[in-house]
Parts: C-alpha cells; sequence; structure tokens
C-alpha cells in the first residue's frame, strides 16, 4: 500500500526529529523521556527512596527515566493497559487503573507504602474527531486525579499530560482544590505544532 502524504510527512518529521535521535542513542524506548526529564529538572520533583506510580507507562520511557533517580531505596510501579518490556527496578502491572482488580494488585505491589508522586500520560486512542478526542483524554485525566487524590501522601504531588482544549481550566481548579499548586509545564521536547501540555501539582492537601 502507498503512503499518502501524511504519513510520508509524519515519518520524515520522526526520523529528522532529534529527540527520536537522541532517544535512540541513549537507551530511551521513545523521546517522551526529555519531556519528564526537563520537568523533572526544572521542579526537582523526584529524590532518592520515592515511591513513584506511572500511569499510562507504555513503552516505558518515563519509568525509564525515573528508577536510577529514585534508586535501590525508592520504588517506580508502571501501570498500562498495554503489555511493556520490563525495566530493571520498576515493577509493571499490566491492567486498567480504573478496574479494582488492577488496583487490587497495586495495592500488594505497594506492601503498605505511601506514594510520593503520580505521573500520567494516559492517553486514548484517536479517532480524529477532535471533540471526541478531548473528551476521551479529559475523562483519562479525570481518572488519573481521581487515582492520585485518594493514594497520595498529604504533600504528594501529581504531574498529568493533557491537550489543551474543552475542559482544561476546569480541571485546574479541581487541582488547585486538592493541592497547594498547580503550574503549567510545557517541555520543549514537545513539538511546537502540539497543544498537549503538563499540569504540576504539588502539596496534596490532606483533606483533599
Amino acid at each position: 500500500m502507498a503512503r499518502t502524504k501524511t504519513s510520508k510527512a509524519w515519518m520524515h518529521e520522526h526520523v529528522t526529529d532529534p529527540y527520536v535521535r537522541r532517544a535512540k542513542q541513549e537507551g530511551y524506548r521513545s523521546r517522551a523521556a526529555y519531556k519528564l526529564i526537563e520537568v523533572l529538572e526544572k521542579d526537582k520533583l523526584v529524590r532518592p527512596g520515592m515511591t513513584v506510580v506511572d500511569l499510562g507507562a507504555a513503552p516505558g520511557s518515563w519509568s525509564q527515566v525515573l528508577a536510577p533517580l529514585v534508586g535501590s531505596a525508592g520504588r517506580v510501579i508502571a501501570l498500562d493497559v498495554l503489555e511493556m518490556e520490563l525495566i530493571e527496578g520498576v515493577a509493571f502491572i499490566r491492567g486498567d487503573v480504573s478496574e479494582t482488580p488492577t488496583l487490587e494488585r497495586l495495592e500488594k505491589e505497594l506492601a503498605g507504602a505511601r506514594i510520593d508522586l503520580v505521573i500520567s500520560d494516559l492517553a486514548p486512542n484517536i479517532s480524529g474527531v477532535g471533540l471526541v478526542d478531548q473528551a476521551r483524554s479529559m475523562r483519562l485525566a479525570e481518572l488519573a486525579l481521581e487515582f492520585a487524590r485518594d493514594r497520595l501522601k498529604p504533600g504528594g504531588s501529581f504531574l498529568v499530560k493533557m491537550f489543551q482544549g474543552s475542559g482544561v481550566d476546569e480541571f485546574r481548579k479541581q487541582l488547585a482544590k486538592a493541592f497547594s499548586t498547580v503550574a503549567v509545564r510545557k517541555p520543549k521536547a514537545s513539538r511546537d505544532r502540539s497543544s498537549e501540555l503538563c499540569l504540576l501539582a504539588r502539596g496534596r492537601r490532606s483533606s483533599a
């Protein structure tokens, strides 16, 4: 089957992308690693010994970044509905974070440990219909927030990737109720044409 102009343009952008080349050179599974690295460096989110949960983890580049930062005294637990090749220092749970069996496996893996940081790169299957895709994206962001609000220890942090559009302002208000501070991050590794952004919420309120 012949490639369309769109697919050819995407392939050209992909193979010439400096972050794609860098990821291959440095052993990361995707260019997304550099989005997280930039946020972590700016905001000093991760320390040795922390417990971090990575939602929507596959193929695993964010977990790859986190594992050496938390060190042997810390823990990274990755969840995804897709299979993910194992990463040293990362516990992987395949399942839907909205389903009870997945959450039960998580609680067993945590063994009573409190979560310091939840990161979410949950993304819907893209339909190509903007309003539908935005609604699905917001639903996943809300699901990640519910997870973080229920399981983060007081003072913990939540980082979620999402797309600018309908529902984002209301979502930021929800974050402000549950956390002390909320900030927008647009990593340089995000493509210029992309509407994606990261919201960083810190200081989970004990009453949230």
